[in-house]
């Protein structure tokens, strides 16, 4: 069975978009964020945590549940094996990192694209998840082509050739730009210029150019307060929390509550 790429649609509409970071492995994670209603798509963000094909099918399955797409953010090394296993998974999208050159941009592409001459891709039939019950291309072929296409922007040298690599995003049918401080500052030889004043105009810069190249730039942000900022610059799309992080805050706060009620009893 092929679900609906309701992430896809909501770009089509030019709605905006919310999304959220997990990267606990457990497929039950994926199903609560979905149950919510609240997210157009859930991140697993598996450049951090761990993968395998079983664990990739289960994750799907789960958060086909309440309907909702999956993107999954991959390390360069074995992006177009695991890429295309989490298509073949039923992942709805995929976040690319460590671009450094236009010709990187190519390469992302053709692993997600099928093997057509209008798609321009490299990607063969896989008969996994979308294809387990029958097989009908043209269904197959729309599904692939429907997959949300993002890439990060956070190497140095990527920002230093801005336009020929926003240029290139958007021939190639990128969605989304994804700013990455935290690696734009070790290429710079700065680890902590992500939290310095200076880091803002670059930043500011970046988001302006992937409007001005027709990419719908992403911020992740850590709380709704963050957002206004984005806002009032033009970014109309969002991924918000990591669970680790929602975990941790949820319980220092029943944590410190109770402690206090019980210290001095």
């Amino acid at each position: 069975m092929i679900m609906n790429n309701t992430f896809r649609k909501a770009l089509e509409a030019g709605k905006s978009t919310i999304g959220t970071h997990f990267l606990f492995s457990d497929p039950d994670v994926a199903e609560l964020i979905g149950d919510t209603g609240l997210f157009d798509y859930a991140e697993y963000s598996a450049e951090y945590s761990i993968l395998d094909m079983q664990l990739l099918y289960h994750l799907a399955r789960a958060a086909q549940c309440s309907n909702l797409p999956l993107m999954i953010k991959l390390d360069e090394e074995g992006q177009g094996f695991w890429a295309q296993a989490a298509l073949g998974a039923g992942f709805k999208s995929i976040l690319f990192t460590d671009i450094r050159t236009p010709d990187d941009i190519n390469t992302c592409h053709k692993i997600i694209r099928p093997d057509d001459p209008n798609a321009g891709g490299r990607m063969g039939l896989k008969l996994r998840r979308p294809a387990l019950s029958s097989y009908e291309p043209k269904a197959y072929l729309n599904d692939l082509n429907s997959i949300v296409f993002c890439v990060m922007l956070e190497k140095k040298i990527a920002v230093e050739n801005i336009n020929d690599v926003l240029l290139r995003a958007n021939e190639r049918g990128v969605d989304m730009i994804q700013w990455g401080p935290a690696d734009y500052s070790i290429t710079r030889g700065r680890p902590n210029m992500m939290y310095e004043a200076d880091i803002k105009p670059i930043e500011e810069m970046i988001i302006g150019k992937c409007l001005e190249y027709g990419v719908a730039p992403r911020i992740e942000i850590g709380d709704v307060e963050q957002a206004k900022r984005y806002i009032d610059m033009g970014v109309r799309h969002f991924c918000i929390g990591w669970d680790r992080f929602i975990l941790q805050a949820g319980l220092r706060n029943i944590g410190e509550g109770l402690r206090k009620l019980t210290d001095n009893i």
